[in-house]
């Protein structure tokens, strides 16, 4: 099976996804988008990798900035911040260069090291992308965290695959339904920048319906 462009969803969306269903959903379903700090310093980090204009070479490899990148198998649209082509004897041919490269996407992100699999993801995402553009394999690629100033290597295993293919069928199945679940709410939506979008305090509150059915099938 392979998705139609109309169809294809943003990866950028994955990390969206991971924070919160909802939160996605609003963005990239009710198309509704707002600003607060958090977004803007990322935006503000992204400038600089966004620029295809921007181009540098070190040593045996070369990097691409803004690579629009897509996927039909898994229905992914999207821009990497920069891809690494680094000289290598088992990689692959690329047009205007001589010799053969292998590839290694970075993503650039503004805060820390996360502890879940959002940014990974995400990354995944990239490479899947491609992977198949490019017709080959990525076994890896790299997140640069501005605040620590740390690169972190991400191992793209099967285990990560498949955690991600879970998550973008779930993601389409969404988008299929324009469909906006109803979350569980708590501290981290305070740092929302949907939260006067999606009032969280009255996903809360119980409805009268809902207070009757209850009450009716007691």
């Amino acid at each position: 099976m392979e998705y139609l462009e109309d169809d294809f969803l943003m990866i950028s969306g994955i990390q969206h996804f991971l924070f919160c269903k909802r939160q996605w959903a609003l963005i990239h379903v009710e198309q509704k988008w707002e600003e607060n700090f958090l977004t803007y310093e990322g935006q503000r980090l992204h400038k600089k990798a966004d620029n295809p204009y921007i181009k540098e070479k070190r040593g045996r490899s070369f990097l691409v900035r803004a690579m629009p990148v897509h996927s039909r198998i898994y229905g992914l649209t999207g821009k990497c911040d920069v891809v690494e082509f680094i000289e290598s004897k088992t990689g692959i041919n690329v047009i205007g260069h001589d010799g053969k490269y292998t590839l290694r996407p970075i993503e650039y992100k503004h805060g820390h090291k996360k502890y879940d699999l959002s940014d990974s993801l995400q990354l995944l995402g990239e490479a899947l992308c491609i992977e198949e553009m490019m017709q080959c394999e990525i076994t890896q690629g790299y997140i640069y965290y501005n605040e620590t100033k740390h690169k972190e290597t991400i191992a793209f295993d099967d285990k990560l695959r498949s955690i991600l293919k879970k998550t973008i069928e779930e993601m389409h199945m969404y988008w299929y339904k324009k469909y906006t679940p109803k979350v569980k709410t708590g501290r981290w939506c305070n740092s929302c920048s949907l939260k006067d979008v999606c009032l969280p305090e009255l996903l809360n509150r119980q409805t009268v319906a809902s207070y009757l059915d209850r009450r009716l099938n007691e």
